[in-house]
């Protein structure tokens, strides 16, 4: 992560902060504290941290919360002390990358919620900003959501396009169980109630359940809940999560927690 948020700070600094030299003198120390204009589950705590401490190991960052505590508006979440060059070169680096998780944590958050009571878990997907596919699934987890595998190496999920290159769903099914290692769960895709009974005869895991309605949702539940592990994927939002997980499935992956978290209005205010 280190490189990550140097290259981070790179990106912003370049050769130098020419505002920040030009106005405020080198020994000159401040404080400054973060607090969101709304609402928001906290995350981020820790790049927001070592990305201060990249700039000058000296800096004091605090933060009275636990990343996964609900923040009220106008409440300081973070406090940083020390030198106020290195407060204000680094200001908008740091918020960047916690706006960013604390919208994906709250995003989770009220989508786990609204999921309360049904049984069925959420999990989010590889939908995820390059390189930073371990903040945002941490910040998914900060909002009580669940992993969905990390990468490509961590299970077996088979889309449509590997049953297509391997000939159909049986195949594809029986060369995952013959070359995969016997620790991988083997989940695959199925697009309609005939995908599903012949993947449900294939012996998988998981059957991935995508963008099917409600009514073949509780179609599939009726037919392969006790036989197989039921996932539902496409088409979930905060306003049709609650009814998918009603129809009875196992879990809910949602592609939106990371892809489309819209990042929450925090500010810094700066006290010399």
């Amino acid at each position: 992560m280190d490189e990550l948020f140097r290259l981070a700070l790179l990106e912003d600094i370049g050769s130098g902060d020419a505002t920040t030299r030009s106005v405020i003198p080198p020994g000159l120390k401040g404080s400054a504290v973060v607090f969101g204009r709304e609402p928001f589950v906290l995350s981020g705590s820790k790049p927001l941290r070592r990305i201060f401490e990249l700039l000058d190991p000296e800096i004091r960052t605090e933060c009275p919360f636990p990343d996964g505590e609900q923040i009220a508006p106008n409440v300081a979440a973070f406090r940083i002390e020390g030198r106020v060059r290195t407060i204000l070169t680094g200001e908008r680096t740091a918020l960047n990358f916690a706006q960013r998780l604390c919208g994906i944590a709250t995003l989770t958050r009220k989508m786990s919620d609204a999921i309360t009571g049904t049984g069925c878990k959420l999990l989010d997907t590889r939908k995820t900003t390059p390189l930073w596919r371990s903040l945002e699934k941490e910040a998914v987890r900060h909002g009580g959501g669940r992993n969905h595998r990390f990468g490509l190496a961590d299970g077996i999920l088979i889309k449509d396009n590997h049953i297509a290159a391997a000939g159909g769903i049986t195949e594809a099914v029986r060369r995952a169980r013959e070359g995969a290692p016997h620790t991988l769960r083997i989940e695959i895709e199925v697009e309609n109630m005939d995908q599903l009974d012949e993947a449900i005869s294939a012996g998988p895991d998981i059957v991935l359940l995508d963008n099917f309605t409600l009514d073949m949702l509780r179609a599939a539940v009726a037919i392969g809940k006790g036989r197989v592990v039921l996932e539902a994927s496409g088409g979930v939002s905060l306003e049709t999560v609650r009814a998918i997980a009603e129809t009875g499935v196992d879990f809910v992956s949602c592609g939106a927690l990371t892809h489309s978290a819209r990042a929450i209005d925090l500010t810094m205010e700066f006290s010399v």
